[in-house]
């Protein structure tokens, strides 16, 4: 019978201790959003980053900017975030509207302040097996619900099957430094199915609804759904089949509430690692 990989509690657990270690200092560690334009998922997303922040006791802001804020005036508004001491993590809601340049926002935010893990820095220090000053949030709390389920990640195949810059690429990186064997798929990968079925751990986050079949899948893996799409009919759904899947996997997070609540759960495990860093 599989066994499902949940994550409320874990990442509920997390919340409280991160509260409770708050508690102890004089000041909160201050987490600074700044969102760009209309975008309803991304509005919901950061109300709900905002909500658990401040249930944490984290001094918690959102600075929303119309979608024509120029390029020079979002850099400007993080340039006062950088130089902000009550800001110990900022943070730039994406996507960003055609007109803005994302990697030029993402790396005007000191590497010390990237409470996403985007900046080039902490990137490159992760690809070495350097201990970044913060860990992109998604593949870090797929790390954590392996790890907490005593699921094996050292000499496993694991294979990740979408290569983004927020999902793919770090969270292959990590599982590179824990001694697993990794593959990348992509949409040019040849024979993907094939290469699916040899996964020990197999990581779906391609953005399609129920891309990765039971066919694609080795009995007993471990299948970790990143994807969230929204069908027809208003149901979301992961990039997993899970009702075909499910009777062959041996571990599965579903889709609402696997993955999702432990992003926002390391988004504030990464902002009170900055906030200790800084005052230091």
């Amino acid at each position: 019978m599989v066994n499902l990989i949940k994550s409320k509690e874990l990442s509920e657990q997390i919340v409280a201790q991160i509260s409770q270690e708050i508690s102890n200092y004089d000041t909160p560690p201050g987490l600074t959003v700044i969102i760009v334009g209309e975008n309803p998922a991304s509005k919901v997303y950061v109300n709900k980053k905002k909500k658990t922040a401040e249930k944490a006791g984290f001094n918690s802001e959102v600075i929303e900017l119309p979608e024509s804020v120029s390029q020079q005036e979002l850099e400007d508004y993080i340039d006062r975030l950088n130089n902000d001491p009550a800001v110990d993590g900022i943070l730039v809601q994406l996507p960003l509207p055609g007109h803005i340049n994302a990697y030029d926002i993402i790396e005007k935010i000191r590497p010390e302040k990237d409470v996403d893990g985007f900046h080039p820095v902490n990137v490159g220090r992760l690809v070495i097996g350097l201990e970044p000053y913060a860990v992109s949030c998604t593949p870090f709390g797929i790390i954590r619900l392996l790890e907490e389920n005593k699921i094996p990640i050292e000499g496993k195949h694991a294979v990740i099957a979408g290569r983004s810059n927020i999902v793919g690429k770090p969270l292959a990186s990590l599982l590179l430094n824990r001694n697993a064997t990794v593959t990348v798929c992509h949409s040019k990968t040849k024979n993907i199915e094939e290469i699916c079925k040899q996964a020990d751990i197999l990581v779906a986050a391609v953005g399609k609804a129920k891309f990765i079949k039971a066919d694609r899948v080795k009995p007993g893996a471990t299948v970790i759904d990143v994807g969230i799409n929204r069908t027809k009919d208003g149901k979301l759904v992961g990039d997993v089949d899970f009702d075909e899947v499910c009777k062959k996997a041996g571990y599965i997070t579903p889709v609402p509430g696997g993955v999702g609540p432990m992003t926002i759960a390391m988004l504030l495990s990464n902002t009170l690692k900055l906030f200790k860093i800084h005052n230091k």
